[in-house]
């Protein structure tokens, strides 16, 4: 998650999350990383992969396109179109954070934005087919910095390599590992992610595809509980 010197830090950002999963025997894992004790935002906190949107995430060449559900939550309440924008700064901060390509072979049709030169050195374009929106959180009032984060679900089979293999991976996170989501709750969470853990613990009981998106809006004044259908 990077922080730009030129954006206001008080303002709602767009930011995206990437929740990997895979079975294990103690039921299903995920992937999470802690931040550093010197970090602005969310100090020390064991988080999931993601960070705020980036200028060159919305003209980022996509191998497949979001599920036709998921772009349609994604326009709600929000900027219409965005959707691919969000799915790419996903990929991008997957790749950031973790090392782990969630993309398909082939080359960009023209040369990729400074933040996406060394994904696309790789060989990949970025897939956004494999992910399924699932949760949305506005950072609430006050904080040091405040995001409107989309959360995205999708499985370590869609992830190119070996989804051990975190030797690419930037120090932005660190202790980067599997997590069965029955004992995640054991580790140091933000309140939401530990609402986004079990959200995503009962939808991957059901299939993990969602008939609505809960939505945790603190863009006004009170605290509104939503879903996007």
């Amino acid at each position: 998650m990077s922080d730009t010197a030129a954006v206001d830090k008080t303002a709602i950002r767009n930011a995206a999350t990437v929740i990997l999963w895979r079975d294990g025997d103690g039921g299903p894992s995920v992937l999470m990383g802690q931040r550093g004790a010197g970090a602005a935002f969310m100090p020390s906190k064991y988080v999931f992969p993601g960070g705020a949107l980036d200028a060159g995430d919305a003209g980022v060449p996509l191998a497949r396109p979001l599920a036709a559900a998921c772009a349609q939550r994604l326009d709600q309440r929000a900027e219409p179109g965005l959707g691919g924008a969000l799915a790419a700064c996903a990929v991008r901060e997957l790749w950031e954070e973790t090392g782990l390509i969630v993309g398909a072979r082939g080359g960009w049709p023209a040369p990729a934005p400074q933040d996406w030169q060394d994904f696309a050195a790789q060989g990949f374009t970025p897939d956004a087919a494999p992910f399924a929106f699932v949760f949305r959180a506005i950072t609430p009032p006050g904080r040091t910095r405040r995001f409107d984060a989309r959360f995205f679900l999708a499985s370590a089979s869609d992830v190119t390599g070996d989804p051990d293999d975190f030797s690419r991976a930037s120090d932005e996170l660190s202790h980067l590992h599997w997590v069965p989501i029955a004992e995640a709750r054991r580790l140091n969470l933000p309140f939401i992610t530990e609402v986004v853990l079990a959200e995503v613990g009962a939808l991957l009981s059901r299939g993990g595809r969602p008939d609505s998106v809960p939505f945790f809006d603190n863009s006004g004044d009170r605290p509104t509980f939503r879903r996007l259908s």
